[in-house]
């Protein structure tokens, strides 16, 4: 069965009754089946709001990437924002659009991936929309909660920051690289470090914050210039995947722009102050591995161990 055999209020009730099988929080006055859902945080919470999308050709190829992972990276995207605010999720809308020959199992695939990374971040799905386009596009808006004053930000870098990261890099940009080499899936689905992101809001020494998925160099960018400083970054110290470089070799990817410039890695990079903890005991605290990769300084961004210039993230346009 296609889509246009379904019926958009078909797929709509098909996806409501999965949603509802997910379960349905306290806090989700109305969920999908109004014009509009009604969420209810806790007295004393700001709101936060973020929406991010997922097109068809620009951030994924059918040939290569499983319906079930698009419809999980899509959430990913958007939740991940809500990681670098600090915020606690609350819910999530996605607007559909695609062609009418997609067929059912597609869509049901798509589905199941969305609420899979819902049900994983305790973000239900909400409400959305579907509509006809020639390509396919997931626009998602992920709605969060945070105390006042609390929101982590990218303007808060101070010199004498030192600048951390969660996790490893360059894992999406590796898988990316061998599917365009072999055709093979990309089956690869980052994660949401909403986790650790409500106890860095909490700590009281974090200067900037942001989550990484235009790549390394791109984001750090974004903070300098919202904060006013420059950073040193050191390559050797970028955290990576065990094997990355030989792997890299093997997709015919330069390891340093992979991890510089790979993007779709969704860790947070953080600065704190100087007197803050180690990156040991912050692996401790957050419950996810954290390195510590370079330092805020006056101006400029200087990456030592890089043998060949590399421009830096993904452009939009």
């Amino acid at each position: 069965m296609r889509l246009d055999e379904l019926s958009e209020f078909g797929w709509i009730e098909r996806i409501r009754r999965a949603a509802v099988r997910a379960g349905v929080p306290r806090h989700v006055v109305i969920g999908i089946g109004d014009d509009a859902a009604v969420l209810r945080p806790r007295r004393g919470e700001d709101l936060v709001v973020t929406t991010d999308a997922l097109v068809e050709d620009v951030h994924f190829r059918w040939r290569t990437d499983p319906a079930r992972c698009v419809g999980a990276r899509a959430v990913a995207a958007s939740l991940s924002d809500l990681a670098a605010m600090g915020a606690r999720p609350l819910g999530v809308t996605v607007a559909f659009a695609g062609p009418p020959g997609l067929s059912v199992r597609q869509l049901d695939a798509l589905t199941s991936g969305i609420l899979a990374a819902c049900r994983t971040a305790g973000a239900p799905l909400v409400g959305g929309n579907v509509s006809r386009a020639r390509r396919t596009s997931l626009t998602v808006t992920a709605v969060g909660a945070v105390a006042p004053g609390r929101a982590l930000r990218r303007d808060g870098a101070r010199r004498g920051d030192r600048i951390l990261v969660t996790g490893s890099l360059g894992r999406a940009a590796l898988a990316r690289a061998r599917a365009e080499a072999s055709g093979s899936p990309v089956r690869h689905v980052p994660e949401a470090r909403l986790a650790a992101g409500l106890r860095l809001a909490r700590a009281g020494f974090v200067g900037a914050c942001i989550d990484l998925s235009d790549g390394l160099l791109a984001d750090l960018r974004h903070v300098l210039r919202a904060s006013r400083v420059g950073a040193r970054l050191v390559l050797p110290a970028v955290p990576r995947p065990r094997g990355f470089d030989a792997s890299c070799r093997r997709a015919r990817i330069h390891p340093a722009t992979a991890l510089l410039a790979g993007g779709e890695d969704y860790e947070l990079l953080f600065t704190v102050r100087s007197q803050a903890p180690s990156a040991a005991a912050l692996t401790r605290r957050l419950g996810v591995h954290v390195s510590e990769i370079g330092s805020v300084v006056a101006r400029g961004l200087h990456v030592e161990g890089a043998s060949t210039g590399i421009s830096g993230g993904y452009r939009h346009f």
